[in-house]
């Protein structure tokens, strides 16, 4: 709709259609404000904050039933490490077991953030690195000032410089679609894959184009105000859009909230838009010093270098995350290291002497093999849990103490 009303209006003189362009935005921002007001509470924040009843308020509104509406309040409290399906029945907040909660203080979820451990580093390092390359790659500077870049191109009327913007914004829109259908049917590494390999083509097909531009204006008296290498560039530049669309463009926010546990979620994903909207302004704001610099071929190649380090990034760095449980997803980050969804601590074991650390390491390793056994065994962040085992800190502690001792394993197996 912007890019069609701004097309509507560019016939306007110019100290009146830029100031109607501008001030229509106050329309969608109008109704964004007033949306607000009626916004409910996320349920998982009212989860994490004990307020069970208001989630469960706002979880029915958005369920079919009040089945589904128990069901899906549940999954949200077991992600927080409140209660265990198999032990609770029917959900309230006097059934919570509030001593098992994991510390949600804003404080020490940051200072896990920024001195993390092993595991959360290799969490961080993919949300900051994909929110990273999702605006290194120019995508906000070529829609920003695509117009400057058509001219270049050799397109020199205002309306034919703003009919591909609008070609523009039309390609992108269809193919935001694309990842709609596809994201949870392909999986989110396929997308992301194919996105930054069609983004790195289409922008060395830009540099190559600009390659060959003259900074001369086309022969409009002859009837070619548009020449061939301007629909090039133009059908470049939708490709590259649209590649854009079906992938980094969606994905990286919905890979950045399926990596993170809900504890540290809400401050990972703002430190990630951080990341991407200081990455977004630097490149939009040198981009045009670039472009005088280096020319737009000099631009877009260094363009196309930092895509194709996303390319790489993608392939070794990020996990497929498409119908894994948190705990599935966790594991990749853990690699050897005792796994516990309470991040933060690479051990599942605390407040041991620091010389001992490495035999209860040890005796971690050896417990999460002991519940290994049974097939439905995983551990959680409140220690081990299974459809037979329910294991506080405490009890767990104890029991790892014990392995590092070289206690009996099957006696403690036939005792639990």
């Amino acid at each position: 709709m912007g890019y069609v009303s701004n097309y509507v209006f560019s016939g306007l003189p110019a100290h009146i259609a830029w100031r109607i362009m501008l001030g229509l935005g106050i329309l969608p921002a109008v109704s964004l404000a007033v949306g607000v007001l009626f916004m409910p509470e996320s349920p998982r924040w009212l989860v994490m904050q004990n307020r069970i009843d208001e989630a469960r308020v706002v979880i029915t509104k958005t369920s079919s039933d009040s089945e589904e509406g128990e069901r899906r309040l549940l999954e949200i409290m077991e992600a927080a490490g409140l209660v265990n399906s198999s032990d609770i029945e029917v959900i309230d907040s006097e059934t919570v077991n509030t001593s098992s909660r994991t510390d949600n203080n804003g404080k020490t979820i940051w200072r896990e953030l920024l001195c993390p451990s092993p595991p959360v580093r290799r969490m961080l390092l993919v949300s900051s690195g994909i929110q990273f390359f999702q605006q290194a790659t120019g995508i906000d500077a070529t829609v920003y000032y695509s117009p400057e870049a058509f001219r270049t191109a050799g397109i020199v009327t205002n309306s034919g410089v703003i009919a591909g913007t609008v070609a523009m914004g039309f390609t992108k829109c269809i193919f935001i679609l694309v990842s709609v259908l596809y994201l949870d049917r392909v999986g989110r590494r396929p997308l992301l894959l194919v996105s930054t390999i069609g983004i790195t083509t289409c922008l060395a097909i830009l540099a190559l184009c600009f390659g060959f531009v003259k900074n001369v204006e086309p022969d409009i008296k002859a009837g070619h105000s548009v020449g061939v290498l301007a629909v090039m560039v133009i059908i470049a530049v939708c490709f590259y859009v649209a590649f854009f669309s079906i992938g980094m463009g969606p994905i990286c926010w919905v890979l950045t909230t399926e990596i993170f546990p809900l504890r540290l979620r809400a401050q990972a994903m703002s430190l990630g838009i951080v990341i991407n909207r200081l990455s977004s302004s630097t490149v939009s704001m040198t981009f045009l010093s670039m472009s005088r610099a280096f020319t737009f071929m000099g631009t877009y190649l260094i363009f196309t270098g930092i895509s194709l380090c996303s390319v790489l990034f993608i392939f070794f760095c990020v996990p497929e995350t498409k119908g894994k449980t948190l705990e599935e997803v966790g594991k990749f980050f853990y690699n050897d290291e005792p796994y516990s969804l309470e991040l933060g601590k690479s051990s599942i074991i605390k407040g041991v002497d620091e010389g001992e650390e490495e035999k209860h390491l040890n005796g971690a390793q050896a417990m999460e093999a002991w519940t290994s056994l049974d097939e439905e065994a995983i551990l959680n962040s409140e220690g081990i849990w299974s459809s037979r085992f329910n294991i506080d800190k405490k009890e767990l502690v104890a029991k790892v103490k014990a392995i590092g001792n070289q206690e009996d394993l099957p006696s403690l197996h036939r005792n639990q």
